[in-house]
């Protein structure tokens, strides 16, 4: 079985997608999953789901326009952003440098510009008035790939950003979950220990060359994702993390996420990530990595304000940056390795 590869470099990757969308019966798509968390899997999209997927967030959105592409074009995000740009019936703009200012100042149109974000690139952009400014004249920003820190959605919105959350991998042919809510033809349920699983026609076909891992996380019709969750009180779904992104410490199970997330509310905190590190006495050691000037001690009763004291990491260690995989994600597993 052939394949089309989305290049990573944009403007072969807007060719090749061009005519993919006008082809009569075209190759699926073949994605490389980003390997944050393991060996990547060749995802197989076939064209009627990512056009499903591309008309069902047209329909949650509103409307249509330009898109802004700040990703690399050869992951499921950055694929949507051309293809929902090509399918309005623009050519998608490539964004140098998270320049959104000079992409947003170039476009003559009139027409609805949007721009799909990692919550990595979200927070930088904040700290530019030029960039924020021109990223508030867009229609709508997605912020996927990761979870998004309530503090920084705020604060963005407080400036005019009409931000949107997604949820979705390269499975479901990008973001099939906004605010919480399934897009429309998408089912979210949640199985044994919260997994969230996923079922509609924004699905992958299968896992190339690889049959097992297919049977393995389709299962009569549903996605089975790697991710834990739960419904509020309104019935929006809530991320929490990885299934395994709990670790036990002292006999206290710990989500990693929640206190990543609130260590990352911090003013003083830029980014954080929290990993578990074996330990003799622990079992496991909660060691935040930071970007950010703030003492050990106000961190620790930072997450204790809001969750129990057990939960705050024992270790801090302070980085200027976390390392980052190509489509913009923090690459956990060099973090982890270098622990």
């Amino acid at each position: 079985m052939s394949f089309l590869r989305p290049s990573d470099e944009p403007a072969v990757a807007v060719r090749q997608l061009a005519g993919w969308l006008e082809g009569t019966d075209p190759d699926p798509l073949l994605i490389e999953t980003s390997g944050s968390t393991g060996v990547p899997k060749g995802v197989v999209l076939p064209r009627r789901a990512v056009l499903a997927s591309v008309e069902a967030s047209a329909r949650r959105l509103g409307a249509t326009g330009r898109w802004l592409l700040t990703l690399p074009s050869s992951y499921v995000a950055g694929v949507q952003v051309v293809v929902r740009s090509l399918i309005a019936g623009h050519e998608p703009v490539v964004v140098e440098g998270l320049d959104i200012a000079r992409a947003v100042a170039a476009d003559r149109t009139g027409t609805p510009t949007f721009v799909s974000l990692v919550p990595t690139q979200l927070h930088r952009i904040m700290a530019d008035p030029d960039q924020l400014a021109a990223l508030a004249r867009c229609h709508t920003v997605l912020v996927g790939g990761a979870g998004l820190d309530a503090g920084l959605r705020e604060r963005a919105q407080a400036h005019g950003v009409h931000v949107v959350a997604t949820y979705g991998s390269s499975e479901t042919a990008g973001g099939c979950v906004y605010d919480g809510l399934p897009l429309d033809g998408v089912a979210v349920t949640l199985g044994a220990a919260g997994r969230i699983r996923i079922a509609g026609p924004t699905l992958f076909s299968h896992y190339a060359g690889d049959p097992g891992l297919t049977a393995e996380t389709v299962v009569d019709g549903w996605f089975l994702t790697s991710d834990a969750g739960r419904f509020d009180a309104d019935g929006r779904l809530q991320v929490l993390g990885r299934v395994d992104d709990v670790v036990i410490s002292g006999g206290v199970k710990i989500p990693l996420p929640v206190v990543a997330a609130r260590l990352r509310e911090h003013l003083l905190v830029q980014d954080a990530e929290v990993f578990g590190v074996p330990d003799p006495e622990w079992g496991q050691r909660l060691v935040a990595v930071v970007v950010g000037g703030a003492r050990d001690a106000e961190l620790r009763d930072w997450v204790s304000l809001v969750h129990p004291r057990s939960w705050a990491p024992r270790e801090f260690r302070r980085v200027d940056r976390l390392p980052l995989l190509p489509n913009g994600k923090v690459d956990r597993r060099a973090i982890q390795a270098s622990l």
